[in-house]
């Protein structure tokens, strides 16, 4: 396993991490905990969940599985507030967090998306705040386009406040908007980037074919919106190439988009989902590939 120093932090995280939004919707606790116990074990630190994921349930998932097995200085904790981006609820959000977690802090908390009804500067101001009383090592933001980052680093500088340290973008063979701006600013401002969705939903797999039904329970049934981004001429055609490619080379179309996505340049961490161990193993499989 590689480890990164993310953006101009002072966290050092896995260069795979483990996305958490599996814990608590479509896995139980009792299924959650050895595959959260699989990927420790296997040199992952970094593990992100969010106040969205599940209601709630992933987080508390992560914060039994950490109190449990005495791990929580050994990893990197990263979660995310979704929605309204006033103070009041940064603040309610933050300490509900920190409870589920069963922590007294959060290493990298993270806007889940950008809020165009609050001003920015409220929301940075009680970002800083938690930075200030130690309940959050740092910040950081999902799902921001470059244009939205930008404001959030000037108005950093301008007014003194906490300054974002990464971003969290889905990144994968089929939906590649980011590198056209978005990478060269994390590139420019020394943002760690930690990516999301390397499988594009499992589209990528290769289980999902045109004009054939959603096996139930997948992602794409679970999260119908996910249609729309990859069920498209250009997500086929995506499809089609990684078919040749499995065909020629004999390896499958896991390890193809996860290598593939290991050797792009500024990605800092790549998060994976899973529903069991094997599919960690064929992540890191990857990995030691490149």
């Amino acid at each position: 396993m590689q480890y990164r120093v993310l953006g101009q932090s002072d966290l050092s995280v896995s260069s795979i991490g483990m996305g958490c939004v599996t814990f608590g919707r479509e896995l139980d606790k009792n299924s959650s905990l050895p595959i959260l116990d699989h990927a420790f074990e296997q040199g992952i630190t970094l593990f992100d969940t969010a106040e969205a994921y599940a209601q709630g349930m992933s987080e508390q998932v992560v914060g039994e599985w950490m109190q449990s097995r005495n791990v929580r200085d050994r990893i990197v904790l990263a979660t995310k507030i979704n929605g309204t981006l006033t103070r009041q609820r940064i603040i309610s959000s933050t300490e509900a967090s920190l409870k589920r977690l069963q922590t007294d802090h959060i290493d990298l908390l993270q806007t889940h998306v950008w809020d165009d009804a609050t001003p920015f500067q409220e929301t940075l101001e009680a970002l800083t705040m938690m930075v200030q009383q130690g309940k959050v090592r740092h910040i950081g933001c999902s799902n921001y386009s470059a244009t939205q980052l930008a404001a959030a680093l000037k108005l950093s500088e301008t007014a003194g406040l906490s300054r974002m340290v990464s971003i969290q973008p889905p990144y994968n063979l089929v939906q590649r908007d980011i590198e056209a701006e978005l990478l060269p600013l994390c590139n420019a401002e020394n943002i760690g980037v930690i990516s999301y969705s390397p499988l594009a939903a499992g589209f990528l797999t290769g289980k999902y074919r045109l004009g054939t039904s959603i096996p139930a329970g997948t992602r794409f049934d679970v999260i119908p919106g996910h249609q729309d981004i990859y069920f498209t001429d250009h997500g086929y055609q995506v499809l089609a190439q990684l078919d040749e490619e499995s065909r020629a080379t004999g390896k499958s179309h896991v390890e193809l988009a996860l290598t593939w996505l290991q050797e792009q340049p500024g990605i800092t961490s790549v998060l994976i989902g899973a529903r069991n161990t094997s599919q960690i193993d064929q992540a890191l499989k990857s990995q030691s590939e490149n």
